[in-house]
């Protein structure tokens, strides 16, 4: 294809590289492309005019529809998804020259990206299923050219930190345009552990793309993290907003527990494709409240919680965040189960009590598990369920399947409901969003972020 494209000599190239321009406008001597080429290629047809004008002419359309492919589909990047027994979703990403590639955990909860850092890194409190703590994979900045230490005085270091630089670089001289100071270290807490660790600029590499001078977290110490974590939160350090993205989606395969290696696809759509049969429901404004991270969840509208024909009266604190940050719901793929405030996971668990009063409540396994209500239906032929509906601002209802609010637990015949609370936090003074809605109730959904035109969208679909 090098023949059909317009050139300029490499002598001529180099030239116009070391000339400093005297106006503003620069002259590029042109070549045509050889014509001896093309009626090379197509020798057969040299004597025939009209058949070489119509090679001409079909390779023309060829090269126009993929190029009009191309505009509706390169902008798409897919990445494996892996549920793990850990309760996550697992992402590998590739950093660095040449590339390393890691395992991410996908968080829309958080923003930053960080990964295991260096051979240094330690991992307290890592006993999870099919984790060796002692055998965590971990990027190693030295074994790549493109892997730099962020500078106190690079403004990325202040989407971290004081944006005012003259404070977060006290040890460098402000009259001074040289200063080797590095960003302050970061410390960052999730419900679950936390992680620390110097902000480094590296390559992040698709196959599709390669995204420099993005900036990733090198953690050298964290707690209950097994693998590190691709924040795609709202926040600016946030994979979607560094990458600029349009919108990303998945499709959660069901939870085994396993890690068996089978997956599903994530996708970053830095165009507009679109998927027919998604119901959106528009992104709330965060609420400004004392926490920051309030300002990295996506929030959406819940209106009504349904169980079977039965709308439950959710008081207004709850479903609408207050100017304090307290109250509303979340989308958050880094959790698992939904959390529901204690006031309203009472509501929820006290109606499904009565709809499936019938069945024996199995107490024993509720207080085993942390899970209510638990039901022993081992004695029945056929069980019923009401039907579990969240109804959001907008008119899209997410009816959830059985298997996304009910699973059967180790001991045969007893089922018990996967939205989880807290006897932390005493009902009437929640802190934070009150409900939080985790992969689990995510399974089996196709789930879309719609950053341009800022809402949530959903169907259901069969994850594969």
């Amino acid at each position: 294809m090098a023949s059909l494209f317009t050139t300029i000599s490499i002598l001529t190239f180099l030239h116009l590289l070391h000339t400093s321009p005297a106006t503003s406008i620069i002259t590029i001597p042109l070549s045509k492309s050889s014509t001896t080429t093309l009626t090379t290629h197509y020798a057969a047809d040299s004597s025939n005019p009209w058949r070489l004008l119509n090679n001409l002419a079909s390779a023309s359309i060829a090269r126009a529809h993929h190029l009009k492919r191309q505009n509706n589909t390169s902008h798409l990047i897919k990445i494996q998804s892996f549920p793990r027994s850990y309760g996550g979703y697992s992402i590998p990403l590739t950093f660095g020259t040449p590339p390393q590639q890691l395992n991410f955990v996908m968080d829309t909860g958080s923003s930053l990206v960080w990964s295991p850092c260096t051979h240094r890194y330690v991992c307290s409190n890592c006993t999870f299923s099919n984790i060796d703590p002692n055998n965590i994979h971990t990027f190693i900045p030295r074994l790549s050219s493109s892997a730099k230490i962020l500078g106190c005085r690079n403004p990325k270091c202040g989407l971290l930190f004081d944006p005012d630089v003259n404070n977060r670089c006290a040890d460098c001289d402000p009259k001074s345009t040289s200063c080797s100071q590095a960003c302050p270290a970061y410390i960052i807490q999730y419900g679950s552990g936390a992680t620390s660790g110097l902000l480094l600029l590296e390559n992040l590499d698709f196959p599709e793309r390669v995204v420099p001078d993005f900036l990733i977290g090198c953690s050298i110490f964290s707690n209950r993290q097994p693998e590190g974590i691709a924040g795609f939160g709202r926040g600016p350090t946030s994979l979607p907003v560094q990458m600029g993205l349009k919108k990303f989606s998945y499709c959660l395969l069901s939870h085994k527990f396993d890690d068996a290696p089978k997956s599903s696809d994530l996708v970053l759509d830095s165009g507009n494709g679109k998927v027919a049969g998604v119901r959106y429901t528009p992104f709330r404004k965060n609420p400004v409240g004392s926490n920051t991270a309030f300002q990295e969840y996506y929030y959406v509208t819940l209106r009504r919680i349904i169980v079977g024909q039965k709308i439950l009266k959710i008081p207004y604190k709850f479903l609408v965040p207050g100017s304090d940050g307290n109250g509303g719901t979340i989308v958050d793929s880094g959790s698992t189960f939904t959390f529901m405030d204690k006031r309203v996971h009472n509501l929820v668990a006290r109606e499904f009590e009565s709809q499936m009063g019938n069945y024996t409540r199995a107490l024993d396994v509720e207080k085993e598990t942390n899970l209510r209500p638990c039901f022993d239906v081992s004695k029945g032929e056929t069980v019923s369920f009401p039907e579990l509906y969240f109804a959001f601002k907008g008119g899209a209802k997410m009816g959830l399947a059985l298997a996304n609010y009910f699973s059967v637990v180790d001991r045969a015949g007893v089922v018990c409901m996967t939205i989880v609370t807290s006897d932390f936090i005493e009902p009437g003074s929640s802190v934070g969003p009150s409900i939080i809605v985790g992969n689990y109730q995510q399974q089996n959904y196709y789930v879309e972020y719609d950053l341009e035109k800022e809402r949530f969208g959903f169907k259901k679909q069969i994850c594969t």
